[in-house]
């Protein structure tokens, strides 16, 4: 096991997972406001669940003797339609998943980390599935119906 390879890619999505998940948070207040009621509880949620994955990955960091860093974020532009911000979290889903199974051939010397990862993979594709079949809806009942079901 390379431990120090094992650290920098559990910091890599402990900060980029930090980002993501606030940018999350954001976009449902605005969606809440915007009276789209469970959208943006869906996504308020989906903050609280990716920073459980925040914590496990520190945690992990520390039980290997690793430091934890706290990086910037990177300027995002929030995305006031909600239907163009689910294809764009999409996209932004899809090279994370394709991203953590190349990561997963990494861990494999590292049971522990490993399962861990293989946990947060499993939560991602659910993840991606919501936001597939959130647009399949779209694209079947049109987008006015699928926004009067997330008032």
């Amino acid at each position: 096991m390379d431990k120090q390879k094992t650290i920098e890619a559990l910091q890599f999505f402990v900060t980029g997972l930090s980002e993501g998940a606030f940018v999350h948070k954001i976009q449902g207040q605005m969606f809440k406001s915007q009276g789209f009621t469970k959208l943006g509880q869906k996504y308020v949620d989906h903050f609280t669940e990716e920073m459980e994955w925040v914590e496990k990955f520190t945690d992990r960091i520390l039980d290997l003797g690793g430091e934890v860093k706290m990086q910037g974020m990177k300027e995002r532009e929030l995305i006031k339609n909600p239907v163009e911000y689910i294809k764009a979290d999409l996209a932004i889903q899809e090279a994370g998943v394709d991203l953590l199974y190349k990561c997963m051939e990494t861990l494999t010397g590292d049971p522990t980390t490993y399962d861990i990862m293989k946990g947060y993979l499993a939560d991602e594709e659910e993840d991606l599935y919501w936001s597939q079949g959130a647009l399949d809806m779209i694209e079947c009942i049109g987008v006015q119906n699928w926004l009067f079901t997330q008032i």
